[in-house]
C-alpha cells in the first residue's frame, strides 16, 4: 500500500508556481531602491529554511496585535507561534541569515473561522505578524526595514546543521533572544516533498501596518504532531519579550526542513495606518520604529561575532554553513 508521502507528491509536482506572473515579466530589468542594486526579481537561491510552530494561548495573541484589523488564527482553540529561520547564501545583498518570529493571523474587519483560511489563504488573507525579525547585516537591515517595513535589526545568528538537527541561537547585546532546534523530520533516505509556498509578512513601521509578500519552492521533510520535536528557548533579549506573554507550548504542531529552497520576495507591498477609536488610543499603539532607525544606514555585509551556545545546555556546535 502506498503511504500519504506517495500519494501527494505526484500532486504537488502539478501545482503552479506561486510567482506572480509579473515578477518573470520584470526579470533581468534592475533597480535602485534606497540607494540598494537590485536584479529582479528579489531572489534567493539554495537558502536551507528551518520552521517550526507552537501552540499559544489565542487571546494573549489577540492582546499582542497592534490596530483592529488583524487577528491570531485558529487552530483548535490556540493560536500559532511560527519560527522561520532562513540561511540566505546568495542574494543581491550578500549572505545572510533572518531570523522571524511571528503570530499566525488572519487580516480583516471580522474574525475568521478555525481552519478554513489554511485551505483559502487569499479569501481570509492569512499571513503572519512578525513580532521579531533579526538578520545578520547591516545592508538587510536598511533594505528590509526601510523598503519593506519589516521589523528588521542586526544580531548575533547561526544556522548549524547536523546529520539528526537543524538549529538556530539569535543573541543581542550579550542576551539570549532565541534558540530553536528541531529533529530533522524524516530520515534523509526518504523522498523529500515538493513544497510551492506563498507567505505575507504583516509588520509593523513608522505607526503603520505593512504587508510583503514571499514566495518559496523547495524540496523539503515535514512532521506534524506528534511526529514533530523542537525545542524552542525564549531569552531577554527586548524582541522577545512581548512573546513571553503568549503561553507557548512545548510541543510543536509541525516542524520543517528545507534544505535548498528558492525564494523571491515580491516588490509590490501594501501599507495602512494603524487605528483605533480614540486619539488617545492611537498615541498609544505598538507601531514599531520610526523613519530615523534606518536613514543613517550603510550598506555593510558583516556579521557581527556568532551567538554563545555554551548558554544553551546541550545545543549543538558549529559553524553556520
Amino acid at each position: 500500500m502506498k503511504s500519504l508521502t506517495e500519494l501527494v507528491t505526484p500532486l504537488l509536482k502539478l501545482m503552479p508556481s506561486p510567482v506572480p506572473r509579473r515578477q518573470e515579466r520584470l526579470r533581468g530589468q534592475h533597480a535602485y531602491a534606497d540607494g540598494i542594486k537590485y536584479v529582479m526579481p528579489v531572489n534567493s537561491d539554495d537558502s536551507p529554511v528551518l520552521m517550526a510552530a507552537f501552540p499559544i494561548d489565542k487571546r494573549a495573541a489577540a492582546a499582542a496585535l497592534p490596530g483592529s484589523e488583524m487577528r491570531p488564527f485558529s487552530l483548535g482553540g490556540k493560536g500559532l507561534l511560527v519560527v522561520t529561520v532562513v540561511n540566505y547564501k546568495s542574494t543581491d545583498i550578500g549572505k545572510y541569515i533572518e531570523y522571524s518570529l511571528a503570530i499566525a493571523i488572519t487580516h480583516g474587519s471580522r474574525p475568521a473561522p478555525p481552519i478554513l483560511p489554511l485551505l483559502f489563504q487569499k479569501t481570509f488573507k492569512l499571513g503572519q505578524f512578525v513580532v521579531d525579525l533579526p538578520v545578520s547585516t547591516e545592508v538587510s537591515v536598511k533594505g528590509g526595514k526601510g523598503i519593506w517595513g519589516m521589523p528588521k535589526h542586526q544580531a548575533n545568528l547561526d544556522f548549524v546543521v547536523t546529520d539528526s538537527t537543524v538549529s538556530a541561537q539569535y543573541d543581542k547585546d550579550g542576551q539570549l533572544g532565541c534558540y530553536i532546534e528541531i529533529e530533522r523530520p524524516r530520515p534523509p533516505e526518504a523522498s523529500p516533498l515538493p513544497l510551492k509556498l506563498a507567505a505575507s509578512n504583516y509588520c509593523v513601521f513608522r505607526n503603520m501596518l505593512w504587508k510583503s509578500d514571499i514566495y518559496f519552492e523547495a524540496s523539503g521533510d515535514i512532521a506534524l504532531g506528534a511526529q514533530a520535536k523542537a525545542r524552542l528557548i525564549l531569552g531577554d533579549a527586548p524582541g522577545v519579550e512581548p512573546l513571553k506573554n503568549l503561553h507557548v507550548g512545548s510541543k510543536p504542531v509541525f516542524t520543517a526542513w528545507l534544505p535548498e529552497a528558492h525564494g523571491v520576495l515580491d516588490d509590490h507591498f501594501e501599507a495602512w495606518f494603524l487605528t483605533a477609536p480614540t486619539e488617545a488610543g492611537a498615541s498609544t499603539l505598538k507601531g514599531g520604529d520610526m523613519m530615523d532607525s534606518v536613514a543613517d544606514l550603510g550598506q555593510s555585509q558583516e556579521w557581527l561575532a556568532p551567538p554563545d551556545r555554551s548558554r544553551i545546555s546541550g545545543a549543538p556546535a558549529g559553524n553556520t554553513p
